[in-house]
């Protein structure tokens, strides 16, 4: 693939973005009190791995093949638990809610590259990942949810 140079500079602004993820989630990981989200943002920031991966492969000209289903299915609603022994730590709450503003950010990102590329294979390469990102979302927000501090 031959990329133009408005998608040079798409890709590396989502590089970057994606980079930012990678570090943001490790550092949560280590931060968060719940172990739950402790493997929740774990396994988050091994997927952003995944998509800087196919960023990066994209900047070489390549478009990697993407697989069917999203590749974060664990987390989430899995282990809703219920009383006060499941409140949320402020800082756990704060971490959430602060990787639920990043996944929107990067979703909306995604989404308008999209429409940016004129190659079928790249724009179902970003739309992969945007759905993966979607996903990222909807676990944080399940994960608040279950522990009685909706978003």
């Amino acid at each position: 693939m031959k990329l133009t140079q408005k998608e040079t500079m798409l890709l590396k602004d989502l590089k970057n973005s994606e980079e930012i993820c990678i570090e943001k989630y490790g550092t949560y990981a280590e931060r968060a009190e719940d172990p739950e989200l402790k493997t929740l943002f774990s396994t988050i920031r091994d997927a952003e791995k995944q998509h800087l991966n196919t960023i990066e492969s994209m900047m070489q000209g390549t478009v990697p093949m993407m697989g069917g289903g999203q590749q974060n299915q664990q987390g989430g609603a899995s282990s809703c638990c219920s009383g006060s022994e499941c409140k949320l730590s402020k800082n756990d709450e704060y971490l959430c809610r602060d990787a639920l503003d990043t996944e929107k950010h990067v979703s909306s990102e995604y989404d308008t590259c999209i429409f940016e590329f004129s190659d079928a294979g790249a724009r179902d390469a970003l739309n992969h990942i945007q759905k993966e990102e979607q996903e990222h979302g909807k676990q944080i927000y399940d994960f608040l949810s279950c522990h009685g501090a909706c978003a």
